[in-house]
Protein backbone atom coordinates (compact mmCIF):
# COMPACT_ATOMS: atom_id res chain seq x y z
CA UNK A 1 0.00 0.00 0.00
CA UNK A 2 2.80 2.44 1.00
CA UNK A 3 4.73 1.68 -2.17
CA UNK A 4 1.63 2.31 -4.29
CA UNK A 5 1.00 5.74 -2.69
CA UNK A 6 4.66 6.72 -3.06
CA UNK A 7 4.59 5.67 -6.72
CA UNK A 8 1.51 7.81 -7.36
CA UNK A 9 3.08 10.84 -5.64
CA UNK A 10 6.28 10.38 -7.64
CA UNK A 11 4.29 10.13 -10.88
CA UNK A 12 2.35 13.31 -10.03
CA UNK A 13 5.57 15.20 -9.33
CA UNK A 14 6.96 14.07 -12.66
CA UNK A 15 3.85 15.32 -14.47
CA UNK A 16 4.14 18.71 -12.71
CA UNK A 17 7.81 18.98 -13.65
CA UNK A 18 7.13 18.13 -17.29
CA UNK A 19 3.89 20.05 -17.89
CA UNK A 20 4.06 22.67 -15.15
CA UNK A 21 1.58 23.27 -12.36
CA UNK A 22 -2.12 23.45 -13.28
CA UNK A 23 -3.23 26.98 -14.18
CA UNK A 24 -5.05 28.97 -11.48
CA UNK A 25 -8.66 29.66 -12.42
CA UNK A 26 -8.89 33.35 -13.25
CA UNK A 27 -11.85 35.28 -11.86
CA UNK A 28 -14.19 36.86 -14.41
CA UNK A 29 -14.49 40.63 -14.05
CA UNK A 30 -17.72 42.46 -14.89
CA UNK A 31 -18.83 46.05 -14.58
CA UNK A 32 -21.92 48.25 -14.76
CA UNK A 33 -21.43 52.00 -15.18
CA UNK A 34 -23.63 54.96 -15.98
CA UNK A 35 -22.16 58.08 -17.57
CA UNK A 36 -23.92 61.46 -17.64
CA UNK A 37 -22.67 64.48 -19.60
CA UNK A 38 -24.12 67.99 -19.41
CA UNK A 39 -23.10 71.02 -21.48
CA UNK A 40 -23.53 74.62 -20.38
CA UNK A 41 -25.06 75.58 -23.73
CA UNK A 42 -26.05 73.97 -27.05
CA UNK A 43 -23.28 73.51 -29.63
CA UNK A 44 -25.51 72.95 -32.70
CA UNK A 45 -23.51 69.99 -33.96
CA UNK A 46 -25.14 66.74 -35.15
CA UNK A 47 -25.18 63.99 -32.53
CA UNK A 48 -24.04 66.28 -29.68
CA UNK A 49 -26.71 67.22 -27.15
CA UNK A 50 -26.86 69.44 -24.07
CA UNK A 51 -27.39 66.35 -21.94
CA UNK A 52 -26.73 62.67 -22.59
CA UNK A 53 -26.79 59.56 -20.42
CA UNK A 54 -25.86 55.96 -21.12
CA UNK A 55 -25.54 52.65 -19.31
CA UNK A 56 -22.55 50.38 -19.99
CA UNK A 57 -22.42 46.68 -19.11
CA UNK A 58 -18.87 45.38 -19.50
CA UNK A 59 -18.16 48.48 -21.63
CA UNK A 60 -21.05 47.69 -24.01
CA UNK A 61 -23.84 50.25 -24.25
CA UNK A 62 -27.16 48.92 -22.95
CA UNK A 63 -29.31 52.08 -22.80
CA UNK A 64 -29.25 55.71 -23.94
CA UNK A 65 -30.95 59.06 -23.35
CA UNK A 66 -30.45 62.54 -24.77
CA UNK A 67 -32.02 65.94 -24.15
CA UNK A 68 -33.60 66.10 -27.59
CA UNK A 69 -35.59 62.83 -27.65
CA UNK A 70 -35.93 62.80 -23.84
CA UNK A 71 -36.59 59.08 -23.72
CA UNK A 72 -34.53 56.27 -22.22
CA UNK A 73 -34.15 53.59 -24.90
CA UNK A 74 -32.58 50.09 -25.02
CA UNK A 75 -29.39 49.58 -27.01
CA UNK A 76 -29.30 45.77 -26.79
CA UNK A 77 -31.96 43.39 -28.08
CA UNK A 78 -32.13 41.51 -24.78
CA UNK A 79 -32.71 44.77 -22.89
CA UNK A 80 -35.68 45.54 -25.13
CA UNK A 81 -37.11 42.03 -24.75
CA UNK A 82 -36.53 41.54 -21.03
CA UNK A 83 -37.23 44.90 -19.42
CA UNK A 84 -40.89 45.80 -19.00
CA UNK A 85 -42.41 49.07 -20.20
CA UNK A 86 -42.58 50.58 -16.71
CA UNK A 87 -38.79 50.13 -16.42
CA UNK A 88 -38.31 52.43 -19.39
CA UNK A 89 -40.98 54.88 -18.17
CA UNK A 90 -39.36 55.17 -14.73
CA UNK A 91 -35.94 55.36 -16.36
CA UNK A 92 -37.09 58.21 -18.59
CA UNK A 93 -38.48 60.06 -15.57
CA UNK A 94 -35.20 59.57 -13.70
CA UNK A 95 -33.11 60.79 -16.66
CA UNK A 96 -35.28 63.90 -17.06
CA UNK A 97 -34.76 64.65 -13.37
CA UNK A 98 -30.98 64.25 -13.74
CA UNK A 99 -31.04 66.51 -16.81
CA UNK A 100 -32.62 69.28 -14.70
CA UNK A 101 -30.12 68.59 -11.92
CA UNK A 102 -27.21 68.98 -14.35
CA UNK A 103 -28.57 72.29 -15.68
CA UNK A 104 -28.76 73.70 -12.14
CA UNK A 105 -25.32 72.49 -11.09
CA UNK A 106 -23.43 73.58 -14.20
CA UNK A 107 -24.77 77.07 -13.58
CA UNK A 108 -23.69 76.91 -9.91
CA UNK A 109 -20.16 75.76 -10.81
CA UNK A 110 -19.74 78.39 -13.53
CA UNK A 111 -20.67 81.16 -11.08
CA UNK A 112 -18.49 79.69 -8.32
CA UNK A 113 -15.49 79.56 -10.64
CA UNK A 114 -16.37 82.89 -12.27
CA UNK A 115 -16.44 81.35 -15.72
CA UNK A 116 -17.79 83.25 -18.67
CA UNK A 117 -21.25 82.10 -19.76
CA UNK A 118 -20.31 82.59 -23.40
CA UNK A 119 -17.75 79.76 -23.15
CA UNK A 120 -18.67 76.07 -23.28
CA UNK A 121 -18.33 74.13 -20.02
CA UNK A 122 -18.89 70.43 -19.36
CA UNK A 123 -19.99 68.57 -16.24
CA UNK A 124 -19.75 64.77 -16.15
CA UNK A 125 -20.76 62.14 -13.63
CA UNK A 126 -19.73 58.48 -13.78
CA UNK A 127 -20.96 55.96 -11.25
CA UNK A 128 -21.25 52.20 -11.04
CA UNK A 129 -19.72 49.01 -9.74
CA UNK A 130 -17.43 46.12 -10.58
CA UNK A 131 -17.58 42.49 -9.47
CA UNK A 132 -15.42 39.40 -9.69
CA UNK A 133 -16.99 36.04 -10.46
CA UNK A 134 -15.25 32.76 -9.70
CA UNK A 135 -17.42 29.75 -10.37
CA UNK A 136 -20.87 30.56 -9.00
CA UNK A 137 -19.57 33.07 -6.46
CA UNK A 138 -19.89 36.80 -7.26
CA UNK A 139 -18.07 39.34 -5.09
CA UNK A 140 -18.24 43.13 -5.08
CA UNK A 141 -14.78 44.49 -5.93
CA UNK A 142 -15.17 48.22 -6.66
CA UNK A 143 -17.68 51.05 -6.55
CA UNK A 144 -17.19 54.46 -8.16
CA UNK A 145 -19.04 57.76 -8.11
CA UNK A 146 -16.97 60.57 -9.56
CA UNK A 147 -17.49 64.01 -11.07
CA UNK A 148 -15.42 65.92 -13.61
CA UNK A 149 -15.69 69.54 -14.70
CA UNK A 150 -14.24 70.67 -18.03
CA UNK A 151 -12.37 67.38 -18.31
CA UNK A 152 -10.63 67.67 -14.92
CA UNK A 153 -11.30 65.57 -11.81
CA UNK A 154 -13.64 67.46 -9.49
CA UNK A 155 -14.78 65.13 -6.70
CA UNK A 156 -15.19 61.41 -6.01
CA UNK A 157 -16.74 59.15 -3.39
CA UNK A 158 -14.59 57.02 -1.08
CA UNK A 159 -16.66 53.88 -0.53
CA UNK A 160 -14.56 52.63 2.40
CA UNK A 161 -14.63 55.93 4.31
CA UNK A 162 -18.17 56.73 3.12
CA UNK A 163 -17.30 60.33 2.33
CA UNK A 164 -16.44 62.59 -0.60
CA UNK A 165 -12.82 63.43 -1.42
CA UNK A 166 -11.33 66.19 -3.57
CA UNK A 167 -8.14 68.14 -4.15
CA UNK A 168 -9.97 70.97 -5.93
CA UNK A 169 -10.63 74.10 -3.86
CA UNK A 170 -13.83 74.87 -5.78
CA UNK A 171 -15.23 71.45 -4.78
CA UNK A 172 -14.71 71.90 -1.03
CA UNK A 173 -18.07 73.64 -0.42
CA UNK A 174 -19.81 70.72 -2.16
CA UNK A 175 -17.84 68.13 -0.18
CA UNK A 176 -18.69 69.79 3.14
CA UNK A 177 -22.34 70.18 2.20
CA UNK A 178 -22.80 66.54 1.13
CA UNK A 179 -20.75 65.04 3.96
CA UNK A 180 -22.91 66.96 6.44
CA UNK A 181 -25.97 64.97 5.31
CA UNK A 182 -25.01 61.39 6.32
CA UNK A 183 -28.05 59.82 4.67
CA UNK A 184 -26.76 60.97 1.26
CA UNK A 185 -23.47 59.15 1.75
CA UNK A 186 -25.26 56.09 3.15
CA UNK A 187 -27.45 56.04 0.06
CA UNK A 188 -24.42 56.31 -2.25
CA UNK A 189 -22.52 53.53 -0.46
CA UNK A 190 -25.58 51.27 -0.38
CA UNK A 191 -26.27 51.78 -4.07
CA UNK A 192 -22.69 51.05 -5.16
CA UNK A 193 -22.23 47.97 -2.98
CA UNK A 194 -25.68 46.38 -3.25
CA UNK A 195 -28.23 47.85 -5.65
CA UNK A 196 -25.74 48.32 -8.48
CA UNK A 197 -24.40 44.77 -8.04
CA UNK A 198 -27.94 43.34 -8.08
CA UNK A 199 -28.68 45.09 -11.37
CA UNK A 200 -25.33 44.02 -12.83
CA UNK A 201 -26.07 40.36 -12.01
CA UNK A 202 -29.59 40.64 -13.40
CA UNK A 203 -28.38 42.19 -16.66
CA UNK A 204 -25.61 39.59 -16.99
CA UNK A 205 -28.16 36.78 -16.55
CA UNK A 206 -30.36 38.26 -19.28
CA UNK A 207 -27.41 38.73 -21.61
CA UNK A 208 -26.11 35.19 -21.03
CA UNK A 209 -29.57 33.76 -21.67
CA UNK A 210 -29.73 35.58 -25.00
CA UNK A 211 -26.24 34.52 -26.04
CA UNK A 212 -26.79 30.87 -25.09
CA UNK A 213 -29.44 30.59 -27.77
CA UNK A 214 -26.60 30.81 -30.27
CA UNK A 215 -26.12 33.16 -33.17
CA UNK A 216 -25.07 32.11 -36.70
CA UNK A 217 -22.27 33.92 -38.53
CA UNK A 218 -22.66 36.36 -41.39
CA UNK A 219 -20.12 35.28 -44.01
CA UNK A 220 -18.66 37.50 -46.73
CA UNK A 221 -15.90 36.97 -49.31
CA UNK A 222 -13.82 39.64 -51.04
CA UNK A 223 -10.97 39.78 -53.53
CA UNK A 224 -8.52 42.62 -54.07
CA UNK A 225 -5.43 43.13 -56.19
CA UNK A 226 -2.17 42.34 -54.46
CA UNK A 227 0.16 42.79 -57.48
CA UNK A 228 -0.41 42.84 -61.23
CA UNK A 229 -0.59 39.05 -61.28
CA UNK A 230 -1.76 38.29 -57.74
CA UNK A 231 -5.07 38.51 -55.87
CA UNK A 232 -5.71 38.46 -52.14
CA UNK A 233 -8.82 36.46 -51.26
CA UNK A 234 -10.46 37.42 -47.95
CA UNK A 235 -13.19 35.57 -46.06
CA UNK A 236 -14.89 37.07 -42.98
CA UNK A 237 -17.40 35.60 -40.53
CA UNK A 238 -18.93 37.83 -37.86
CA UNK A 239 -21.75 37.92 -35.31
CA UNK A 240 -21.48 34.27 -34.26
CA UNK A 241 -21.91 32.87 -30.75
CA UNK A 242 -20.69 30.76 -29.01
CA UNK A 243 -17.02 31.26 -29.78
CA UNK A 244 -16.29 27.89 -31.37
CA UNK A 245 -16.44 28.04 -35.15
CA UNK A 246 -14.47 26.69 -38.09
CA UNK A 247 -13.37 28.46 -41.27
CA UNK A 248 -11.26 27.06 -44.08
CA UNK A 249 -10.28 28.45 -47.46
CA UNK A 250 -10.43 25.65 -50.02
CA UNK A 251 -9.09 25.02 -53.50
CA UNK A 252 -11.11 22.53 -55.53
CA UNK A 253 -12.97 21.83 -52.22
CA UNK A 254 -9.76 20.74 -50.48
CA UNK A 255 -8.66 22.81 -47.45
CA UNK A 256 -5.46 24.79 -47.85
CA UNK A 257 -2.70 24.12 -45.29
CA UNK A 258 -2.93 26.55 -42.38
CA UNK A 259 0.64 27.77 -42.94
CA UNK A 260 -0.45 29.16 -46.34
CA UNK A 261 -3.35 31.14 -44.87
CA UNK A 262 -3.30 34.37 -42.85
CA UNK A 263 -5.73 34.45 -39.91
CA UNK A 264 -6.75 37.09 -37.37
CA UNK A 265 -7.84 34.40 -34.97
CA UNK A 266 -11.27 34.55 -33.33
CA UNK A 267 -11.90 38.01 -31.85
CA UNK A 268 -14.74 39.45 -29.74
CA UNK A 269 -17.28 41.96 -31.06
CA UNK A 270 -18.70 44.76 -28.90
CA UNK A 271 -22.01 42.90 -28.45
CA UNK A 272 -20.52 39.68 -27.05
CA UNK A 273 -20.48 37.78 -30.35
CA UNK A 274 -17.30 36.88 -32.27
CA UNK A 275 -15.59 37.42 -35.62
CA UNK A 276 -12.92 35.68 -37.69
CA UNK A 277 -11.08 36.65 -40.88
CA UNK A 278 -8.77 34.58 -43.10
CA UNK A 279 -6.99 35.44 -46.34
CA UNK A 280 -4.69 33.94 -48.93
CA UNK A 281 -2.72 35.26 -51.90
CA UNK A 282 -3.27 33.47 -55.23
CA UNK A 283 -2.59 33.85 -58.94
CA UNK A 284 -5.12 36.18 -60.52
CA UNK A 285 -6.49 33.61 -62.99
CA UNK A 286 -7.19 31.01 -60.23
CA UNK A 287 -9.93 32.90 -58.35
CA UNK A 288 -12.77 30.63 -59.50
CA UNK A 289 -11.00 27.59 -58.02
CA UNK A 290 -11.41 28.80 -54.41
CA UNK A 291 -14.23 28.91 -51.89
CA UNK A 292 -14.70 29.69 -48.18
CA UNK A 293 -16.16 27.01 -45.90
CA UNK A 294 -17.64 28.07 -42.54
CA UNK A 295 -19.34 25.84 -39.97
CA UNK A 296 -20.86 26.69 -36.59
CA UNK A 297 -22.99 24.83 -34.04
CA UNK A 298 -25.87 27.29 -34.53
CA UNK A 299 -26.29 26.18 -38.18
CA UNK A 300 -27.64 22.90 -39.51
CA UNK A 301 -25.41 23.08 -42.58
CA UNK A 302 -22.12 24.89 -43.30
CA UNK A 303 -21.89 28.05 -45.40
CA UNK A 304 -19.88 27.64 -48.61
CA UNK A 305 -19.23 30.71 -50.77
CA UNK A 306 -17.09 30.64 -53.89
CA UNK A 307 -15.23 33.78 -54.88
CA UNK A 308 -17.30 35.57 -57.50
CA UNK A 309 -20.52 33.97 -56.20
CA UNK A 310 -23.30 36.28 -54.93
CA UNK A 311 -23.57 36.46 -51.14
CA UNK A 312 -27.33 35.92 -51.07
CA UNK A 313 -26.62 32.32 -50.07
CA UNK A 314 -25.26 33.47 -46.70
CA UNK A 315 -28.03 35.96 -46.07
CA UNK A 316 -30.81 33.51 -46.82
CA UNK A 317 -29.18 30.84 -44.66
CA UNK A 318 -28.75 33.28 -41.79
CA UNK A 319 -32.37 34.33 -42.09
CA UNK A 320 -33.63 30.75 -42.09
CA UNK A 321 -31.63 29.88 -39.00
CA UNK A 322 -32.78 33.00 -37.16
CA UNK A 323 -36.44 32.33 -37.97
CA UNK A 324 -36.36 29.01 -36.12
CA UNK A 325 -35.34 30.61 -32.84
CA UNK A 326 -38.07 31.17 -30.27
CA UNK A 327 -37.87 34.09 -27.86
CA UNK A 328 -36.70 33.07 -24.41
CA UNK A 329 -39.41 32.67 -21.81
CA UNK A 330 -39.80 35.66 -19.53
CA UNK A 331 -39.76 35.08 -15.82
CA UNK A 332 -40.62 38.41 -14.15
CA UNK A 333 -38.80 40.33 -16.89
CA UNK A 334 -37.56 43.78 -16.03
CA UNK A 335 -37.90 43.39 -12.28
CA UNK A 336 -35.06 44.13 -9.94
CA UNK A 337 -33.99 41.39 -7.52
CA UNK A 338 -36.03 43.20 -4.86
CA UNK A 339 -38.73 45.28 -6.54
CA UNK A 340 -40.02 46.95 -3.36
CA UNK A 341 -36.50 48.06 -2.42
CA UNK A 342 -35.97 49.29 -5.97
CA UNK A 343 -39.12 51.42 -5.84
CA UNK A 344 -38.02 52.89 -2.52
CA UNK A 345 -34.54 53.73 -3.77
CA UNK A 346 -35.94 55.10 -7.04
CA UNK A 347 -38.26 57.45 -5.12
CA UNK A 348 -35.46 58.36 -2.72
CA UNK A 349 -33.13 59.21 -5.60
CA UNK A 350 -35.68 61.64 -7.04
CA UNK A 351 -35.90 63.40 -3.67
CA UNK A 352 -32.12 63.52 -3.39
CA UNK A 353 -31.83 65.35 -6.70
CA UNK A 354 -33.37 68.38 -5.00
CA UNK A 355 -31.00 68.10 -2.01
CA UNK A 356 -27.87 67.03 -3.87
CA UNK A 357 -26.98 70.46 -5.21
CA UNK A 358 -23.42 71.70 -5.58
Amino acid sequence: MGTSVATKIFALLCVCLIYGTPPILQAEKHSLYYIYTGLSKPVNLPGIYEFTAMGLLDDRQIDYYNSEEQKKIPKQTWMKEKMQEDYWEKGTQSRKSKEQWFNVNIDILMKRMRHNESDLHVLQWRHGCEVEKQGDEVKFSKGSSEYAYDGEDFMSFDVEASQWVTSVDAALPTKRKWDNVPILNQYTKGYLEKECVDWLNKFRDYEDEELKKGSPPEVHVFARKSTKTKLKLICTATGFYPRDGMMTIRKYRSPLPENEVESTGIRPNHDGSYQLKKSVEINKDEEAEYDCFVSHKSMKEPVIIAWGQQETTTESLTASVASTEEPAGRENPGEAPNSSATMFIFSLSLIFHFIWIF
